[in-house]
């Protein structure tokens, strides 16, 4: 994109400028980090942040790559992904655009197994130009293996049934662990240094990745290009591949194919046709990383005009915005919930059901220290009548009646002095039990 007069930009000038220059000269990459911030929207896309101890980067996995990874990415989790350096226009953040995702554990030989290929095949060393003819009359054969290993007996019964006049030489060696690769590398040296043989098989049986993975060597594959002996790899079963597969002259799927290719049958047609499909492969093995090279070339210009990159930017920008909203319509929800059960609660405070439930309660206390004060003040009352009742029947003139005294009264009056009395005057008695009426015959004063 060329620039406008004087170098001005506009901003969504720039990002696309930024990102074409990211996506045509950095291309595809291996990154290895730590999951964080990993989401998974409705429309299937993926979109998390790889991070190491100092720095990040955010990626986006769409959803015709993640339906390939065989599990779920979780935050924290190590992992190998490979993708393409682009840049989020609408953001401006450049990120990582996904293509597939490892566990890191399960990743990182693979990855290196392919950035070892993509460096050889850059030196020359499959090139099929390069490659040495078999000799068609083979006398000796310098076997390059594990003595005790079983595909030494294999070559050898395939030997001793097709041409048993073959001298068979081995070159022990280890072929599995940290230190078989330069042992291997020495083994062939050595063969090369007697010159003892016609042809090298390079050989051991089938295992996993990390069991092969000493036939992986920068190191070896430059031995096994120097070396002046032609050289057969016949590692493995016929599905695995290995780095000396591709650099050796001819490659053999199993030690008894690489057998029978050095070995003669009736007519020699089995020779012919295992050697014209050894190197059928061997060319085909080049084309293929010829085109693939050219292949990512021409993706790499694709990509700086593709519509569905264009596509994904918007599918991208739409994800975010829907998160965004619902992140916001999530907050305010809070929000509303947290504001709504502050009002219930101060509803509740000042409800009249509250305070008239407030109220009977401090009716009933009320209640309860008014019946206990009345009992006590009733308590109290009938103790003092009782003491009064029994002061007043001590002064009492009936209590004087019960002893035997009595009142008598003339004209209403208490008689005290008889001087009060005169003869023919009616008094009234009162005793214990009863009263008498009587008339005053005598009067005596003393």
């Amino acid at each position: 994109m060329s620039a406008t007069k004087n170098n001005v930009y506009t901003v969504s000038q720039l990002n696309g400028e930024v990102r074409h220059i990211l996506e045509g000269q950095i291309g595809k990459i291996w990154l290895n980090g730590e999951i964080s911030n990993f989401s998974s929207p409705s429309s299937g896309h993926w979109y998390l942040t790889l991070k190491d101890s100092q720095s990040q980067i955010r990626c986006a996995m769409f959803k015709g790559r993640n339906q390939s990874v065989r599990f779920k990415p979780i935050n924290g989790q190590q992992v190998l992904v490979k993708g393409a350096i682009s840049v989020y226009e609408p953001r401006g953040d450049y990120q990582l655009l996904l293509e597939s995702m490892l566990p890191a554990g399960d990743g990182l030989l693979a990855q290196e197994f392919e950035a070892l290929k993509l460096k050889l095949a850059a030196e020359g060393l499959f090139a099929t130009e390069t490659k040495r003819p078999i000799p068609s009359n083979i006398q000796r054969i310098g076997v390059i293996t594990s003595a005790t290993g079983a595909a030494l007996r294999d070559i050898l019964h395939v030997l001793a049934r097709r041409d048993p006049s073959i001298e068979v030489i081995v070159y022990p060696t280890q072929v599995q662990g940290a230190s078989a690769s330069q042992l291997i590398c020495q083994a062939i040296a050595r063969a090369n240094q007697r010159l003892e043989v016609d042809v090298l098989l390079l050989t051991r049986g089938g295992g996993s990745l990390e069991d092969l993975w000493c036939f992986n060597s920068e190191h070896l594959a430059h031995a096994i290009y120097n070396s002046a002996l032609p050289v057969i790899s016949a590692v493995g079963h016929e599905i695995d591949t290995t780095i000396s597969d591709y650099v050796a002259d001819v490659r053999a799927p199993t030690p008894s194919a690489g057998a029978e290719l050095l070995s003669k049958d009736k007519g020699n047609k089995a020779e012919k046709l295992i050697l014209l499909r050894a190197r059928l492969q061997q060319s085909m093995k080049h084309y293929q990383l010829q085109q693939s090279g050219r292949l990512t070339q021409l993706t790499h210009q694709l990509q700086r005009h593709e519509p569905q990159r264009k596509l994904q930017q918007f599918e991208q920008r739409f994800d975010e915005m829907q998160m965004r909203l619902e992140n916001a319509l999530q907050h305010k929800l809070s929000r509303l919930t947290l504001r709504h059960q502050q009002l219930h609660n101060r509803l509740q405070q000042r409800s009249p059901a509250s305070t008239l439930t407030l109220e009977k309660q401090r009716l009933q206390y009320l209640t309860e220290r008014f019946n206990d004060a009345s009992s006590d003040y009733f308590k109290q009352a009938s103790l003092r009548v009782a003491q009064a009742a029994h002061k007043l029947d001590t002064v009492s003139p009936l209590a004087t009646l019960s002893r035997g005294y009595s009142i008598t009264s003339a004209n209403k009056h208490v008689v005290e002095n008889a001087e009060q009395l005169t003869k023919g005057d009616v008094i009234h008695t009162r005793l214990k039990q009863g009263s008498v009426t009587s008339t005053v015959t005598k009067v005596s004063v003393k």
